[in-house]
């Protein structure tokens, strides 16, 4: 049997996401930053995703970040931007904001600019929770990686924290 192709893994990661939000009557938005709306996208790749999928927000810059999620300015002047901090805050904000069940905060350095050594190229951080409920993070670092890789690795484990909640 041949191995999956990249694009059958993040397509059968969102299949299973939407399965169990489906099974269990849950929605879902996602707060993206490095992953440029690719979590979103590959979920709504998925006909029907519709009854699931509530929203999506690329929140790119610090502003936008701010303005549409309310992550405090004091967070991302002491923390910056790829932080478990303002992951935390994109998340919990995006619950308030988009009123679904469930939401997932991606914030990284994707590269293959930008890193230092306190904060490498291929660092992510991820925040999922359950509105009213558990909240999960994650720290990653996709070392040695294209942009395109760190991105893709990305959407996986936004995927993937997103169907352990669903599956709660």
């Amino acid at each position: 049997m041949d191995e999956p192709t990249e694009s059958q893994e993040i397509i059968a990661a969102a299949i299973r996401v939407l399965d169990l939000c489906r099974a269990r009557g849950l929605t879902v938005a996602t707060a993206e930053s490095c992953t440029g709306g690719l979590v979103v996208g590959a979920l709504t790749e998925i006909a029907g995703s519709s009854d699931v999928v509530d929203r999506g927000f690329v929140t790119y810059s610090n502003a936008a970040k701010i303005a549409v999620l309310g992550v405090s300015p004091e967070t991302l002047k002491a923390h910056g931007a790829v932080s478990a901090e303002t992951a935390r805050e994109m998340v919990t904000g995006l619950l308030k904001v988009a009123g679904t069940s469930l939401g997932v905060s991606v914030t990284g350095i994707a590269g293959p600019g930008g890193g230092s050594a306190a904060k490498p190229v291929g660092l992510v951080h991820f925040a999922a929770a359950r509105q009213g409920g558990r909240l999960i993070e994650r720290r990653e670092v996709f070392a040695g990686q294209s942009r395109a890789g760190v991105r893709r690795l990305s959407v996986l484990a936004a995927l993937a924290m997103l169907a352990e909640l669903a599956g709660d």
